[in-house]
């Protein structure tokens, strides 16, 4: 996610493996992610990957020694620890493993972690003999019971030969574990409910009823709240994005099966965010057969959905919050205010389909948040995550309000 990193200094460790060449994508990705990386290297590290092409790529010269002097004097590892917002050792080997866990510090990389007070994250990566060997993983359950952040090996066939698990993790899957201990958890111990995406209300086993939506919306504050800290669960209708990693995806069609789903995780959530856009009607019978043309014209009988938001108004306990999302073409403020109080909405996210940069397709969002005290919070134009974040921010504040 572009910026998502905008403004973090990370401290990247490289250490001697052959995944070190990894190291180049996992700094590329960061740094567009906005984050300043600063990197360290093993001695052995630099027999597989030159200094240079990570300098280049950081824009940062490269701590090769602990006892190199070109450079303007400060205790480089003290520095470099303090500056930190994360430390991430990617690759991390059985030995640097071995020296975090018993404290020893006899090069930069591991000096450098003894002294950090920043959130560490480190990716094993070894043949797969040495991955399971029972102290290898003692130490990492060790540094695990630390707090530390451990992305897991992948399985494949390694360097060496063998097949098994050792291979570094994706450096995606990395970076992402690097963005959620650069993240706030402020949103830890809540259960939340996301809905996204469009339903589908079928006419035969052909043809549907449906509306633009793409889920970007809802899968934007389902990623940042499971980001923040929250267990998130994500009922979503048909949409063409990857499900955010750590959320429980609820994958649904019709409205019915969304107001099942809804309802049924309901009793276990904290809060409702219900940015889905859900058919107000379906067609009154569904023809078992693709329907055939046999006429210039075609009329269908539509019946009204269940509301699945004032439902949950109904339903929802005094400890729970709810927030709903409103879309029209015309009178914004008293259109979405009339759909505050009549769904018991705590708070509701409204936005204008004609303004250019808004809803459906977008990657961006102009929207106004309307409170049932009567206030309202005109948003300018923004990402779709950056709109994600404001929104658990102030549903963070209502609930505490509520005590």
């Amino acid at each position: 996610m572009t910026g998502a990193l905008q403004g973090k200094n990370i401290v990247l460790c490289v250490t001697g493996g052959i995944a070190a060449y990894k190291a180049a994508d996992l700094t590329s990705r960061l740094r567009k992610m906005g984050a300043q990386v600063y990197l360290i290297m093993t001695e052995s590290a630099t027999h597989f990957i030159t200094p240079l092409t990570l300098e280049v790529l950081s824009e940062h010269r490269v701590v090769t020694d602990m006892f190199d002097r070109t450079f303007t004097w400060e205790v480089e590892h003290i520095s470099l620890a303090k500056r930190a917002d994360v430390f991430v050792i990617a690759p991390a080997t059985a030995n640097i493993i071995g020296k975090a866990v018993h404290g020893i510090a006899d090069d930069m990389v591991s000096t450098t972690l003894i002294a950090t007070k920043a959130p560490i994250v480190i990716a094993p990566a070894m043949n797969t003999n040495m991955y399971e060997n029972p102290t290898v993983q003692s130490n990492l359950e060790i540094l695990k019971s630390r707090g530390v952040t451990v992305v897991e090996p992948a399985s494949g066939r390694l360097a060496c030969g063998d097949t098994g698990k050792g291979k570094l993790a994706d450096p995606a899957d990395i970076a992402h574990a690097i963005e959620i201990a650069a993240t706030p958890q402020d949103l830890k111990g809540f259960s939340v409910l996301v809905t996204a995406g469009p339903t589908r209300e079928a006419m035969d086993p052909v043809r549907f009823i449906s509306n633009h939506s793409t889920g970007k919306m809802g899968y934007a504050l389902a990623q940042r709240a499971q980001m923040r800290g929250a267990q998130v669960t994500l009922v979503s209708g048909p949409v063409s994005l990857t499900p955010p990693t750590g959320v429980t995806l609820v994958p649904v069609s019709s409205a019915q099966q969304m107001y099942d789903a809804v309802l049924t995780h309901l009793p276990q959530q904290d809060w409702v965010i219900k940015a889905a856009a859900v058919g107000d009607y379906r067609p009154a019978t569904q023809a078992s057969d693709k329907l055939k043309k046999h006429a210039d014209d075609l009329s269908v009988t539509l019946v009204k959905n269940p509301d699945i938001l004032k439902e949950i108004g109904q339903r929802k306990r005094d400890d729970q919050t709810v927030c709903g999302f409103s879309m029209e073409t015309r009178d914004l403020i008293a259109n979405s205010t009339a759909k505050l109080k009549s769904k018991n909405c705590d708070m509701l996210v409204a936005n204008n389909l004609k303004i250019e940069g808004a809803g459906f397709a977008h990657d961006t969002n102009v929207a106004t948040l309307l409170y049932r005290d009567g206030s309202s919070e005109p948003l300018d134009l923004m990402q779709k995550d950056s709109l994600a974040d404001i929104v658990l921010d102030r549903m963070l504040t209502l609930h505490r309000k509520k005590g």
